[in-house]
């Protein structure tokens, strides 16, 4: 597989935040978000074994895997990794773009999919794989990155549109207030979690972390 870094750190988004993870970083990325935090994996990286990677894991003794990118699911060893690493008996959590099928991760016993939404901020919107949400699981992630608030009507009127049984979390753009977003969930009485980066409220934005 081509990878840009692998670290152990305290999983900082979606419904394992704070759990200690090790994180597996692919490399290359099919979109360019605006306000994307990590174009440094748009490179190519450099080759890592399926066995070298899950003895890292092992070294590291986490229970939980965090497979992201770039995008993980361009690298078709990706669900070979994560069947191995379920084999094991670790929880693997695949973060994707939303953009490509996610049927081939289904079927691995603890895979959890966190799925991202792509909103007008994004510049990415016309690249979202509406097909996937229907697929996904209670256990399942959708993610909408939300800017602003034509980001925030956006996100609302896709859950009207595209129902899922996944979990919904509302995670705002870093750097914009996070108290609007709260205030516009509350004010709609609407059911997802409004959640911040909690690794750049621990150590900043820094790369590896």
């Amino acid at each position: 597989m081509r990878i840009i870094e692998t670290f152990h750190s305290i999983q900082g988004e979606g419904p394992l935040t704070g759990v200690r993870t090790t994180f597996i970083r692919t490399a290359r990325c099919n979109l360019r978000c605006a306000w994307c935090d990590t174009a440094y994996s748009f490179g190519p990286g450099h080759e890592r074994s399926i066995p070298s990677l899950v003895r890292e894991v092992e070294r590291n003794r986490t229970e939980h895997v965090c497979l992201t990118g770039g995008e993980p699911l361009l690298q078709s060893a990706s669900v070979e990794l994560a069947r191995a690493l379920s084999e094991r008996g670790h929880t693997v959590v695949i973060e994707t773009g939303g953009s490509l099928d996610v049927r081939p991760y289904l079927g691995i016993p603890r895979v959890i999919l966190s799925v991202d939404v792509k909103c007008p901020g994004s510049r990415m919107e016309s690249h979202n794989r509406w097909s996937n949400l229907p697929l996904l699981r209670r256990r399942d992630v959708v993610k909408f990155v939300i800017q602003d608030r034509e980001d925030y009507r956006y996100a609302r009127r896709a859950l009207v549109e595209h129902p899922t049984r996944a979990e919904v979390i509302f995670q705002p753009v870093w750097g914009t207030p996070p108290g609007r977003l709260a205030d516009w969930v509350l004010g709609d009485r609407l059911d997802a979690r409004v959640m911040l980066q909690e690794h750049k409220v621990l150590w900043g934005d820094v790369p590896g972390r």
